[in-house]
This record gives structure tokens, C-alpha cells and sequence, in this order.
């Protein structure tokens, strides 16, 4: 069977989506039903997707999901979407993030986020009529951003600013449904439990750039077991944990601080500057330096 790859790309260049918005980090979609006829899609990006009306039942990775009107879809990345069954007024709308604008909006809320996604599989959130009222208000003032010309002064930085505290006010909805959550099957509990206490520890470290082994002793696990439990629960090894945190991290500091080079390096826990610019190098293409003055957030 086809599977059809769904990335910020195919999402902007395909005619039959109605795009609102896109850059290179974000695609806000207005009306998603030609994905009635898709069989089968890799969604390579994380998603949040309201239902506007109608019904949709599908499976994500294997596991039954059904959302109706003032429903939301909470997707994490890199999911396979199949045996899709749509209502005929089926409608909604979307956004979709790439993963370093989801840790740059979120920040330190990512463990809200991480906990919905990876340990109580929280996906559909259904909404109340004052959320609703919330978050209608804020898509009338994105659809008054999306019409104005793209080169006027500050658009995107007004709508990724509209567009994270949507986000925000959506990880206090999920902060909310966790209280009474408890979804979690028997058999999954002692996984789960040590890849929460990895997520635990990884996000209230001061400093996250440690090796995996560092982490393991700190939580009595062999590296090899934590990594293993890591990619079941979640699809990433410890390691790629433990990286897409450390890159946030140099991004939030060398762009949203005046800490010196130096300092930076040692605020993260690096030994000293000349290693970390090479690992800045390593994944930005680029010294600190030229980062802080060019790259991209």
C-alpha cells in the first residue's frame, strides 16, 4: 500500500490543502479534508488538529483514534496514520511544527507536552465551550495576521507569538485532563515509569549535557536498558533525548541571552569553549558566534 509522506513541504505545495500560513518551522492549515482519500500517511511533524465538524476514527501507530466536532488531536512526530473513516461533514483545522519551534515555544512546558505524547498516550482532548470561545478568538486573530502582506513589518513574529500562546493555553488543558488520567495498561506501567523518571530528570536538570551513562547511574539503569525502554515508549533513544534537549538549550541561550560565549558553555555544562564550538558546529553548521549573529531561531 502507497503511504503518503506528510511534511511541511507536501503540506505547502499540494493544491488541494488550504495553507492560512507557513514558514520554515510552522504550517496552519484551514481545511484538511483531502486526507479523506489518503489510505495510509507517515506524519513526519507534531500536529494539533481541531475538529470543526463531523467525525474521524483512524489508527495512529496501530492504536484506535476517533475525534468529533470541538475535539483536539494532540500528534506527536513521526506517526503512521491508517484505515482512516471520515464522516461526510468531516472538517478541521491544523497546525504542524517542526520539533525545534515545539521546544522553543514550550520550553520548560515540553514535559507536559512529553507526558500527554509518550506516557499516558493522551491524544484527543475534548474541549469545553469557554475553550472553545478561547481558541476561536485566537484563530480570527491569526486569520487577520494571514492578511496581510508577507514582507509587512513583524507579521511572522505576531503570528508565532499568537500561535505559542495557543500552545501554552493548550498544555494547561492538558495539565488539566492528566489529574484524571490513568491510561496507562498494566504491562506498560514499569516502562513507562522509568522513561517518566528519564524525562523527569532530564528536564529539571540544570545541566542536560551529560552522557547517557551519567543519567542511567543517576536512575540505577543500565545505559543499554534506558535506551531500549527510551525507543519503545517514545521512538528516540536516550541519546536523541538528551540532544534535542542540549541544542534547545544553545539556541534559548546564544539568541534570548547576552551570556558570553564562555559563560554559555559553561552554563551548559560543556568543558570549555573550544568544545563547544565544535558541537554547536557540529549541529548548526556554524561557530557560536555566527550563530548568535545569523542563524535562524
Amino acid at each position: 500500500m502507497h503511504q503518503e509522506e506528510i511534511t511541511l513541504h507536501t503540506l505547502t505545495t499540494n493544491e488541494a490543502v488550504h495553507v492560512g500560513y507557513s514558514d520554515d518551522d510552522i504550517v496552519i492549515v484551514d481545511s484538511i479534508q483531502k486526507f479523506a482519500k489518503v489510505s495510509e500517511a507517515h506524519v513526519q511533524m507534531s500536529a494539533i488538529a481541531i475538529c470543526t465538524s463531523g467525525r474521524v476514527q483512524g489508527l495512529m501507530n496501530g492504536q484506535t483514534i476517533g475525534l468529533r466536532q470541538n475535539q483536539v488531536a494532540v500528534i506527536p512526530a513521526n506517526v503512521v496514520i491508517t484505515d482512516l473513516m471520515i464522516s461526510p461533514d468531516f472538517n478541521l483545522k491544523a497546525m504542524f511544527f517542526t520539533n525545534q519551534i515545539l521546544q522553543s515555544f514550550l520550553r520548560e512546558k515540553m514535559s507536559i507536552w512529553n507526558e500527554v505524547m509518550y506516557i499516558q498516550r493522551l491524544h484527543v482532548i475534548s474541549l469545553a465551550d469557554d475553550d472553545i470561545r478561547f481558541y476561536t478568538c485566537f484563530y480570527d486573530m491569526l486569520s487577520l495576521c494571514f492578511e496581510k502582506d508577507a514582507d509587512t513589518p513583524f507579521r511572522s513574529d505576531v503570528i508565532q507569538s499568537l500561535v505559542r500562546s495557543a500552545m501554552l493555553g493548550l498544555c494547561g488543558a492538558m495539565k488539566q485532563q492528566l489529574k484524571n488520567s490513568s491510561r496507562l495498561p498494566l504491562e506498560a506501567k514499569t516502562g513507562s515509569s522509568h522513561f517518566q523518571r528519564f524525562l523527569d530528570l532530564l528536564h529539571s536538570s540544570q545541566v542536560r549535557h551529560r552522557t547517557v551513562e551519567s543519567y542511567a547511574n543517576d536512575l540505577c539503569l543500565s545505559p543499554k536498558y534506558l535506551s531500549a525502554i527510551c525507543k519503545k515508549q517514545s521512538g528516540k533513544t536516550a541519546n536523541e533525548w538528551i540532544t534535542e534537549q542540549v541544542v534547545e538549550d544553545i539556541r534559548y541561550y546564544l539568541k534570548q541571552t547576552d551570556l558570553t560565549i564562555t559563560q554559555v558553555a559553561d552554563q551548559l555544562g560543556f568543558p570549555n569553549p573550544s568544545f563547544f564550538g565544535k558541537y554547536v558546529k557540529e549541529h548548526f553548521g556554524m561557530t557560536p558566534v555566527d550563530f548568535r549573529k545569523n542563524g535562524r531561531m
